[in-house]
């Protein structure tokens, strides 16, 4: 019988699967019963309790007040009031058919007289409805039908409350009679408006005075009488109001008092309206307008009406305790989150609630972001002194931009002097080096080079992949400008970086005669010109960007734009003309301008399509070709940059990289507020404006009940890490960033907390290490930025073993180590938790005697000549892992028993509590059976220990952790999406099968080498990829046999790889709560696989309930 059960549940659980699409099925792929499966779908579909509640509630509201439209047939009617029976039904309750029927007791009656309205069904009363329709098609006008029957049963409504003080102009309801009474021989019914025989409605001559209203009610439905009077401009989303209501006049931009409608409100009472206008509300975005808003008087809040709003093309849709709000395009420009105390929907505009509404926006914002996202003060400037050609007269708007504010905010400006300029174009030549960027370039370029004339700030860009370029950049720069203006570059400006001061460049500026001017070290601001053009430069770049979604991928297309729209922008330096006006003499035209990272449409020549193919394909506009009349767009078919005269550009909307679709996006104007620069510098390059824009994010108040973030796309992940923070390769670059210079101070502030050197006299016949600063930015498992550090590093490779230093060795966690301890704490139920070390070699205790330099920046004035003798380890030593191992294993050992099998793997017993650990040379994960015993662990290891407390463990050695109630994932999906980026594979057709059945690599003499730089680096990636991915390890450990001397072939397999985890991005090890749960080994050989010596190839796979924690494929040492 358990057989049977279990047979007829795989069977349900497999309907179930089948019975759903693609997206829904992964959800519910994982569970072993069909009982589970239900749960999952009944909870994401139906809700929960309160969900249900909700639902019903509105459900409720919509069928007390559902109406006829003036369109509609009795059936499609029906069919509306039909359809929400059958929703409650589902929520579980059911409408009766005699309440159905008893809705519309007052119209059956009206209709039928004789007929009992207790005993009608719903069937006879769609019957009757449609023999009324039948007698006045047969009575009135067939242009005027509709109108007339609608109009009749609003009459029969209002004579009915009017208490039948006009009977005399009702028709007659006798079952013989087919006339109306009164005037026989007229063939009309009662006129709507006058209440009189002889001609239709539309014919009525007292129409001109009749308001549109004419005294029919409109029904409130007040979900919720004890609303309190805030008094702070909320307004209420319901669905039982007919119009919009406002209860105070002053908010009205126009009304009109002539206008006055009769309201019912939900208890039952009466109120008149006391006019009709439009009214303004002040949101985030700025300014709004409410059409048609009637103003109540007596009403205690503002009111919204959802059906108003649909009717101007606006939808809503209801999702647990949040309602979101979309436009006639499907776009959300809204969320409003339920109040659970009333079950109502609130909207506070001084808070910034974008709600559906009719707004105006002039093209001032889209000139902005044409223009690179250029104050709108600036460009109103340019109008105003006829500087462009085309561009049209702008307005001011005090409204936040969203790409300004991602890609633009700096520190306070320095004060400014003023200095000496140059009176010709090439008299003086500003230069520097923007880089590395994070992210190579479409091209695989990693910097960038300006060129500025300080004469007309004319700004020249070129592209590099390493600094060593710079020289042969300059040689090409120099030739160009100097042969189109017949002038000579007089002085080149430069920092002191090496690619300035080699000898080779200096003799070849010596032998041309262009005098040097280097700034002196760590002192940015004698080059502000340059500097400042920098920081606008990304800045502008950055909000392209971000404005648009676009990949990092397009940093140098967005760059090479922002310089070509800031030589068409005056500056301070040359007010009365542009730059490219004072170098070419012609006003910049403004028409061909579009915005950057738009979609666009290629058209695609006769000749290279087919007669039924479409015209166009589709792109991304990346701004304009230098060499050719035409755009620069990225074929989103062929993958490629491509230059295309014949182009159209939809500039409001943007491709979703991740989802590969099109969007739409609501845009909003800048805000116009006083820059602020970093650079004290006597010559700055600032735009035409008396105050040019910094963007401050407005400060949102958060609360419990605030909306929650959607997921964010990959795309949205990757855009989040800021292209210009870059990690510095040098002191001398790091001083000139604050990020970086508090990263330093910090440093040092820990190393001399932990007590870690003293300062001594130089020690005679001892050898002083030197030291050096390594920066890395530290990232979120989301992609944004954690913290930037600086970590102050000894140069190991001097010491001299037995001198200064002994033993080094110290042992870290295994991988196979990591997985089984989550798999074990999955399969119990427990939480990982996550602690980080800071700085921990420097808690390490030497030995050994050992003097380092002082450090760079931080060297103490009046004892320059003095060393540091180390107490305590500094990164970079030998060792320094070992010193701290010893250390923190003396700590573990006091109260931890160690693991024989496993150095790092410490675990505690208290009765029948067990507390577990492993460690990672600062990281540090644990878990256990009690929460009080481990958090006692963690008070005491920072109390002991500096250190950062990480929560639960959701990012480890580039491990993703997710835990959840029924168990633990682990995968490596951003890892892999940078590892298909890295080798330009992302996006590529993904295989399902990592390799070509029956095929055997092998060693051949005379193939096609392979880039073996690359291919070690492919496999090597791979091989980090395993910790998560057991099903790529066999073919991975094929391909590390050829490291030697890689063919084509090799490299050609490993991109299949590549291909198979595109489509496999997401893959990982799911490790489920199981009540029961056994250890599984599996193994395997491949007999012989090799062909080169005939050697075998042995794996095995063990795991622990749901998921495997430790697997080997490895070649056997012996021929088979």
């Amino acid at each position: 019988k358990l057989e049977d059960c279990e047979q007829k549940d795989a069977q349900a659980l497999f309907v179930l699967q089948q019975a759903v699409g693609e997206t829904i099925a992964r959800r519910i792929m994982d569970v072993d019963t069909a009982k589970k499966a239900w749960d999952i779908l009944e909870e994401e579909f139906e809700g929960n309790e309160q969900v249900r509640s909700v639902k019903l509630h509105y459900l409720r509201r919509e069928f007390e007040t559902i109406k006829m439209k003036e369109s509609e047939t009795i059936e499609e009617y029906y069919g509306r009031i039909k359809e929400i029976i059958n929703k409650m039904k589902l929520y579980g309750k059911e409408i009766k058919e005699k309440r159905v029927v008893e809705k519309y007791d007052s119209i059956v009656a009206s209709i039928e007289t004789s007929s009992d309205p207790s005993s009608l069904s719903v069937n006879k009363l769609i019957g009757l409805l449609k023999a009324h329709k039948a007698r006045l098609n047969s009575c009135v006008d067939t242009n005027s039908n509709e109108n007339a029957f609608q109009s009749k049963l609003k009459l029969q409504s209002r004579n009915k409350e009017d208490g039948g003080k006009k009977n005399a102009g009702k028709y007659s309801r006798n079952k013989d009679s087919r006339n109306f009474s009164g005037n026989k021989k007229d063939k009309y019914p009662l006129c709507g408006i006058c209440n009189k025989p002889g001609h239709a409605e539309k014919d009525c001559w007292h129409r001109a005075n009749f308001v549109e209203e004419h005294n029919q009610e409109q029904r409130l439905f007040y979900a919720n009488q004890e609303f309190c009077d805030n008094g702070d401009g909320s307004w209420y989303l319901d669905s039982g109001c007919s119009n919009h209501m406002a209860k105070d006049q002053n908010i009205f931009k126009d009304i009109d008092n002539s206008v006055k409608v009769k309201v019912r409100l939900g208890n039952g009472t009466m109120v008149e309206s006391q006019g009709k206008g439009t009214v303004v509300v002040e949101t985030k975005k700025g300014t709004r307008l409410i059409k048609d808003v009637l103003l109540v008087p007596n009403l205690k809040e503002n009111l919204l009406s959802i059906g108003q709003m649909m009717e101007n093309g606006y939808s809503l849709h209801f999702e647990r305790d949040i309602c979101k709000i979309y436009d006639s395009k499907r776009v959300e420009i809204g969320q409003v989150k339920m109040e659970k105390r009333n079950r109502i929907f609130p909207l506070s505009f001084n808070r910034g609630t974008n709600i559906a509404m009719n707004v105006e926006v002039d093209d001032s914002w889209l000139w902005h972001r044409r223009f690179g996202h250029f104050n709108i003060h600036a460009l109103k400037l340019l109008h105003q002194k006829g500087m462009m050609r085309d561009l049209p007269s702008l307005k001011e708007n005090n409204e936040a931009c969203e790409g300004c504010l991602l890609g633009k905010q700096h520190r306070s400006s320095f004060s400014t002097s003023k200095a000496w300029r140059a009176k010709d174009l090439l008299e003086l030549i500003h230069t520097n080096v923007c880089g590395p960027m994070r992210t190579p370039s479409h091209t695989n370029n990693r910097y960038f080079i300006l060129f500025i004339y300080d004469f007309s700030r004319m700004t020249w860009v070129y592209f590099l992949k390493t600094k060593s370029e710079v020289f042969g950049i300059f040689k090409k720069f120099k030739a160009l400008v100097e042969k189109q203006s017949g002038k000579q570059i007089k002085v080149l400006r430069s920092d002191r970086g090496k690619e300035y001061t080699s000898c080779e460049f200096d003799k070849f500026c010596e032998d041309e005669g262009i005098e040097r001017q280097l700034t002196v070290a760590y002192t940015p601001q004698q080059n502000g010109v340059l500097e400042r053009k920098n920081r606008i430069v990304m800045e502008m770049e950055r909000s392209m960007l971000k404005e648009k979604g676009l990949p990092n991928i397009f940093w140098a297309e967005a760059v090479y734009t922002v310089v070509y729209l800031l030589n068409r922008f005056p500056t301070n330096a040359f007010r009365e003309n542009t730059p490219i006006e004072s170098c070419s003499g012609n006003k910049p035209a403004t028409k061909h301008l579009r915005v950057f990272g738009s979609i666009c449409y290629i058209h695609v020549p006769d000749e290279k399509r087919h007669k039924l193919e479409d015209k166009t394909v589709r792109g991304i506009f990346l701004g304009y070709s230098s060499q050719s009349k035409g755009y620069r767009v990225y074929n989103l078919q062929t993958k490629k940059l491509t230059i295309s005269r014949d182009i159209e550009v939809d500039e409001n909307a943007t491709w979703n990289w991740e989802e590969k679709r099109i969007e739409k996006k609501t845009i909003y104007m800048p805000i116009n507020q006083p820059t602020t620069s970093s650079l004290e510098d006597n010559n700055q390059d600032i735009v035409i404006s008396p105050e040019s824009p910094r963007i401050v994010p407005q400060q949102e108040e958060s609360s419990p009940e605030s909306t929650p973030r959607r997921v964010r796309s990959l795309v949205d992940i990757y855009e989040t890490c800021n292209l210009a923070i870059l990690e510095p390769g040098s002191f001398e670059e790091a001083a000139n960033q604050e990020v970086w210079v508090k990263a330093m101070e910090e440093e040092i502030k820990m190393i001399e907390k932990n007590n870690t050197w003293e300062l001594v006299d130089f020690p005679h016949g001892k050898d002083i290490i030197g030291v050096k600063w390594v920066y890395k930015t530290k990232l979120n498992p989301d992609g944004t930025i954690q913290k930037h550090k600086a970590r102050l590093v000894a140069k190991g490779y001097s010491q001299k073993p037995g001198v200064d230093y002994n033993e080094t060795f110290a042992p870290v966690a295994r991988l196979d180590t990591i997985r089984t301890l989550i798999a074990l704490a999955a399969h119990k139920g427990w939480n990982i938790y996550q602690l980080d070390v800071k700085s921990a070699f420097l808690n390490g205790v030497l030995e050994e005697e050992i003097y380092v330099e002082q450090p760079p920046g931080f060297v103490m004035k009046g004892h320059e000549g003095k060393v540091l003798r180390l107490k305590k380890a500094l990164y970079g030593l030998k060792q320094a892992p070992r010193a701290w191992y010893s250390k923190i294993d003396q700590y573990f050992t006091d109260g931890f028993r160690r693991s024989k099998s496993e150095p790092t793997l410490y675990i505690k017993t208290q009765g029948q509590h067990t507390l577990l650990l492993s460690l990672y040379v600062d990281d540090l994960i644990y878990t256990g059976t009690n929460t009080n015993m481990m958090m006692e662990f963690k008070e005491d290891m920072m109390k002991t220990f500096e250190m950062t407390d990480l929560g639960l463990m959701s990012y480890f050695l580039g491990i993703e952790v997710s835990q959840r109630n029924d168990g633990i994932f682990i995968s490596q999906k951003k890892y892999t999406e940078a590892l298909l980026k890295k080798f330009n594979m992302y996006g590529c057709k993904p295989v399902r099968t990592l390799l070509v059945t029956n095929e055997k690599l092998q060693k051949v003499d005379g193939a096609p080498e392979a880039d073996a730089s690359r291919y070690k680096s492919l496999v090597g990636s791979l091989l980090y990829l395993i910790a998560t991915r057991p099903d790529i390890m066999y073919a991975t450990s094929l391909l590390s046999r050829f490291m030697q001397k890689p063919n084509q072939i090799h490299y050609g397999t490993g991109k299949r790889i590549l291909r198979y985890l595109q489509g496999t991005r997401e893959f990982g090890i799911w490790y489920k709560n199981m009540t029961k749960s056994r250890m599984i080994g599996y193994t395997d050989n491949d007999w012989a696989r090799s062909i080169d010596d005939m050697k075998s190839t042995s794996g095995y796979a063990f795991s622990l309930g749901s998921g495997f924690f430790s697997w080997v494929s490895k070649k056997q040492a012996t021929v088979a």
